[in-house]
């Protein structure tokens, strides 16, 4: 591995300037194709194999005029205190917000007036216009929209309260600030630790080339693949994060390599046959784990995970290719401006002090203190870790729902206003669906819905069943369930099971069906699947990472040290959100204004992202160790110098990284708050805790130890060579390159680094 990316940062140093366009031209394309297509992302989440989705598909087929995965729209209205909806002037307003909101859009399928369809509350101050449309949310244009709210306020101005709930106010999620706070706080610590310009410049606009490929990608493939509306934000916060820190990894090593000598050909083939290969490790780490989430069976959670695995490749891509490249024009100048000084007035560089003679860094005498007391250490972050996790064991899970929405909103006021007035389960319905295609002739289809309607009235927790809507072949029946509680409660869950248990039997007959559905339904099968996944993906998961650590390490308790740790991590992270986001621990810190249940798919999304990052972190420090210990150091001394060349570098990467991640939390999408909250804390405890703390601990305890492996394995394992050991043994003979253009003829590659390709100069 080390010498074919030797080879191939070589190359691309050569050609440095036709990778750049090549880079830039693939950039261009794929923003002509954003600015040209309308792709919009779905709103809908499948769930393959459960009752709820098998349900939804019966009712959609079955009510072929209903609109199911149409965008919908409860416009509520609440009379002016001491007065009832049902007053004449109250109802004339309602009447004329009714009318205006079917004429706001040909594309509107039906407008229930709440006087004709009892949508009234029992104390007569509030009541509900259903409002269908024939195509989803996100179809919706701005126009129809903002005609939906004219009309609201048109109810307001007549001296009612009006909100709108549902999903017909869906708009897909910006986080424009959030990237510019990441990007700013990033360049901020690249120029710190790199102390210059230009050095921090590269990772910066590598990491951005890539994210917009890999963004511009999943947009134009929203529509045609149905993607999550979040998809691209998600594969956004990773692309930039790891784009960034892979870039650092390799601008630093090249500047480690010019300061021992080399010269800047040769420094760049180093620097991408040595942290070029950890980088692609890493990278294969989070690819594994992003594509790992495929093991859930729920597509919106496979998709997300494909399309961050995707933007995680191309950053690999472009640190091993364009980062060459860009290096071949920014030359001596990556150096800090000191260390040019001193090179120029024929003193050593700074980073190129002998290790001996160099004044220990932090890093080193960090190092140094955990093999001293390796026990205490690991004690200490131990618990640490473990306290912080305990919140983790009191983890609620649900989909958001717009009672997660901001209070300021008008959705969560319209939720509010509904859950007062009719209950706190009727933002919550659940749709029951029966099924009688089957029953014989001589069974009446529509008593048996009638009877499956009166035995659910006698379940507990259920507050109202709606009379039974029979369909135009009458061979299915659909009836609505109002809970008693929450749409996110036990109760709640409770009721849904009881529903899958007992309705089959109140039909009479052997062949009818009765199953569940509706948004809360889901929302717990959905729950229920990713706890059936979770052991699944874990062993997937960090069983292939074991192999592929296992052969980066040549080592069998590196790879489950790695393992362990990573564990530590997530469920401290978990914990952390658990207390600000279900418990509101510091909740107004972070600007979380509704605490409730954690996101289902956040648990895994998140195992499923830190375990990548966290293999990185992994990766890049022990690879250095590993390099040390290979090239005749003792194993403690091996920790000692991994910390001496990594510390900083790794360090700088979890910040910028840590950076990126926090700066979502000031976006206003609950879910992306969360993931960027989540992840943000999973970095700052892997990377300072475990990786700086832990994994030193660990192996100074086990010595030479850490790094035996059965020789019988080390026979059969192939040697990726991450180390450059081939490297470290002597001058690589150098690739062909292409003498003149248009010709097929081969030479070695010029002496003189600064020669191109054809011999002129560069």
């Amino acid at each position: 591995m080390a010498t074919f990316l030797y080879a191939t940062g070589r190359f691309t140093y050569a050609w440095r300037r036709w990778v750049a366009i090549f880079w830039v031209a693939l950039l261009g394309v794929a923003g002509v194709a954003v600015a040209t297509t309308d792709s919009q992302p779905a709103t809908e989440i499948s769930i393959p194999g459960t009752e709820a989705q098998e349900a939804f598909d019966l009712l959609s087929e079955r009510f072929p005029g209903m609109g199911a995965d149409g965008a919908t729209a409860r416009v509520v209205f609440r009379a002016p205190d001491g007065g009832e909806i049902t007053d004449p002037a109250n109802t004339a307003a309602v009447g004329e917000v009714v009318a205006e909101l079917e004429r706001s859009s040909d594309r509107i399928a039906r407008v229930a007036d709440p006087f004709e369809s009892q949508a009234i509350s029992q104390d007569l101050t509030t009541a509900y216009a259903q409002v269908s449309y024939r195509v989803s949310g996100t179809e919706l244009e701005d126009a129809e929209r903002e005609a939906l709210l004219d009309a609201a306020e048109t109810g307001r101005d007549a001296g009612l309260t009006v909100e709108i709930g549902g999903d017909a106010l869906f708009e897909i999620p910006s986080t424009g600030v959030a990237e510019a706070i990441g990007v700013a706080v990033a360049a901020v610590v690249l120029v710190i630790t790199l102390g210059s310009l230009i050095a921090a410049g590269l990772p910066l606009i590598t990491a951005l080339i890539g994210v917009g490929i890999a963004v511009s990608a999943i947009t134009v493939l929203s529509g045609p693949l149905e993607l999550d509306s979040t998809t691209p934000i998600l594969a956004m916060m990773l692309g930039l994060a790891v784009g960034i820190d892979y870039a650092l990894f390799i601008v630093s090593r090249y500047r480690a390599e010019l300061a021992a000598g080399y010269d800047r050909r040769e420094a760049v083939g180093r620097a991408t046959g040595t942290a070029g290969s950890a980088v692609v490790f890493a990278g294969l780490t989070v690819i594994i784990a992003m594509c790992g989430l495929a093991v859930v069976n729920i597509p919106v959670l496979t998709k997300m995970g494909l399309a961050a695995a995707g933007a995680v490749a191309i950053a690999v891509l472009i640190g091993v290719t364009l980062i060459p490249a860009l290096l071949g024009f920014a030359g001596e100048k990556v150096r800090p401006q000191v260390n040019r000084r001193a090179g120029a007035k024929g003193g050593a560089p700074v980073e190129g002090v002998p290790a001996d003679e160099e004044r220990p860094n932090a890093g080193t005498r960090w190092a140094r203190f955990v093999v001293r007391r390796p026990i205490a250490v690991l004690l200490v972050a131990v618990a640490g870790l473990g306290v912080i996790a305990l919140p983790a064991t009191q983890m609620e899970l649900n989909l958001p729902d717009q009672g997660s929405e901001s209070p300021s909103t008008t959705q969560r006021q319209a939720y509010d206003m509904l859950a007062e007035s009719f209950g706190p389960g009727f933002n919550g319905p659940l749709l029951v669906a029966v099924d009688t295609a089957g029953v014989g002739d001589g069974q009446d289809a529509a008593a048996i819905a009638g009877a499956v309607a009166e035995g659910i009235q006698g379940l507990d927790n259920v507050v109202a069943v709606t009379e039974p809507i029979p369909n135009e072949t009458g061979d299915t029946a659909m009836l609505t369930v109002i809970p008693g509680s929450t749409p996110s409660s036990v109760e709640t869950a409770d009721l849904v099971h009881d529903l899958r248990d007992e309705a089959p039997a109140f039909t009479g007959a052997d062949d009818a069906r009765v199953l569940v559905t509706g948004q809360t339904a889901m929302a717990i099968d959905v729950s229920e699947r990713i706890d059936d996944a979770m052991a699944p993906y874990l062993a997937v998961v960090v069983g292939l990472a074991f192999v592929l650590l296992t052969i980066v390490f040549r080592s069998l308790l590196v790879p489950i040290k790695a393992g362990l740790g990573f564990l530590l991590s997530v469920f401290a992270s978990l914990g952390a959100v658990v207390a600000v986001f279900q418990w509101g621990w510091l909740a107004g810190l972070f600007g979380v204004e509704v605490t409730g249940p954690i996101m289902s798919l956040m648990p895994i999304f998140l195992i499923g992202v830190v375990f990548g990052l966290a293999m990185d972190y992994e990766v890049f420090l022990v690879t250095r160790m590993r390099e040390a210990y290979v090239h005749g150091e003792d194993a403690r001394q091996a920790i000692v110098t991994g910390f001496r060349y990594s510390a900083r570098v790794v360090t700088a990467a979890a910040i910028i990284m840590i950076s990126v991640f926090a700066s979502f939390v000031s976006a206003d999408e609950p879910m992306i708050k969360m993931i960027g909250f989540g992840l943000a804390a999973a970095i700052l405890f892997d990377a300072f805790v475990v990786r700086m703390a832990i994994v030193p601990a660990v192996l100074a305890l086990l010595g030479r130890s850490a790094w035996w492996l059965p020789a019988w394995l080390d026979r059969i394992l192939p040697n990726v060579d991450v180390e450059g050991e081939k490297l470290a043994r002597g001058p690589v003979a150098p690739e062909p390159v292409a003498v003149g253009a248009g010709t097929d003829r081969t030479a070695p590659a010029p002496a003189d680094a600064d020669r191109g390709p054809t011999g002129g100069e560069t």
